[in-house]
């Protein structure tokens, strides 16, 4: 018998559409015993959320989140909303009993994440952190060959997530620039990513130094254009860490690389390099991870061999992964937990940069 879990979105901008065509797509594509039901989404404005219900396809539509939270009919609480709201609103849906899944980073800073971990761990429900990249074929093929033993011991990670939307000193100060909505730039907004990645492959991270700055200190105001606001978070995050296991490594973010639009990693293809093969045929190569079967998970849902899957992907399979989670009552990955250590490493890097110190990860 299928279980349907009603699912309230709190978000309908980039990531509430990503989200929302995760919900929709999950049951159409994995076979699940659990299933998500896309009850009601929620915003502040009510024509654009009332908008959002019906193109994405959500039964109700609310603008109050405290409202909503505390419904006895939903079943999971999803935070895709700027970063300052995270806190609220996965403590309230926490005490509600609600499962709570939130979009990363988890919160503003370490406090306000260590007070989400605490709310859900007090209340006992299932909780998600959304770094969808892990869910990505080359991501889970690399951790694969890992956890097989296949590369050996771990000396270096190298990590870099560039984009270049803000490089022109004309565009306007968004919510992204501004630190008491998004509590940093580059690095909550694409170090994080990196930084989840190098745990979830490599090990926890024992120490930073790096450095964080802000090319373009005063920028258009949305409302204003003839006024200027000071630029609050860093244009670009630099730091290189050391793992408990004793590998080093670096993780570079920023909003200012021209002609790099999104430039993280190739979803479907992953670069190998075994040095147990003949020395013959040594040199790297270039797998295309698309094969079912068992194999890689995931990518078996989809398209025959050879046919690739994006970056909306990745969000179906976070979705599938809380299902099964919800299923059988386990705590699914990345979490809550993963996201305060996630915050610790983001917050030495903070930190680092300030002082001009290496600093330890708390």
């Amino acid at each position: 018998m299928t279980r349907k879990i009603n699912v309230a979105l709190i978000g309908y901008q980039f990531m509430g559409k990503a989200h929302s065509n995760a919900y929709l797509q999950m049951p159409r594509f994995f076979e699940s015993d659990t299933v998500p039901v896309m009850r009601v989404i929620c915003g502040r404005h009510e024509a654009n959320v009332q908008a959002a219900a019906t193109k994405f396809g959500w039964q109700e539509w609310s603008t109050s989140w405290e409202a909503v939270v505390k419904r006895k009919d939903i079943d999971l609480v999803d935070v895709s909303t700027p970063g300052d709201s995270h806190m609220p609103m996965a403590v309230a849906a926490a005490k509600a009993g609600k499962v709570v899944f939130c979009e990363k980073p988890l919160a503003n800073n370490l406090k306000e994440a260590k007070k989400m971990l605490a709310a859900v761990q007090k209340s006992g429900v299932l909780h998600m952190i959304c770094h969808n990249y892990r869910k990505a074929p080359a991501v889970t093929l690399a951790k694969k060959l890992i956890e097989e033993g296949k590369l050996g011991d771990l000396y270096h990670f190298r990590g870099t997530y560039l984009q270049d939307w803000i490089v022109d000193p004309k565009f306007p100060l968004v919510w992204r620039l501004d630190k008491r909505k998004a509590g940093s730039g580059a690095l909550g907004d694409l170090a994080s990513h990196v930084t989840d990645l190098a745990r979830f492959l490599v090990g926890e991270i024992s120490e930073v130094s790096a450095v964080l700055e802000t090319f373009i200190k005063e920028r258009p105001l949305v409302d204003n254009p003839k006024k200027t606001g000071t630029v609050t978070v860093d244009d670009a995050s630099l730091a290189i860490v050391r793992f408990e296991n004793g590998a080093i490594g670096s993780i570079e973010a920023t909003r200012f690389a021209p002609g790099r639009k999104n430039y993280n990693e190739r979803l479907n293809e992953l670069e190998l390099y075994l040095r147990d093969d003949p020395h013959y045929v040594q040199g790297f190569r270039n797998i295309l991870v698309t094969e079912g079967g068992g194999v890689h998970p995931y990518v078996g849902a989809w398209w025959p061999p050879g046919h690739l899957i994006g970056y909306e992907h990745t969000f179906v399979h976070a979705v599938y992964d809380l299902m099964q989670a919800i299923s059988k009552n386990k705590l699914p990955s990345p979490n809550f937990e993963d996201g305060v250590k996630n915050q610790a490493v983001l917050e030495a890097m903070e930190s680092s940069s300030k002082s001009k110190k290496r600093v330890k990860v708390y």
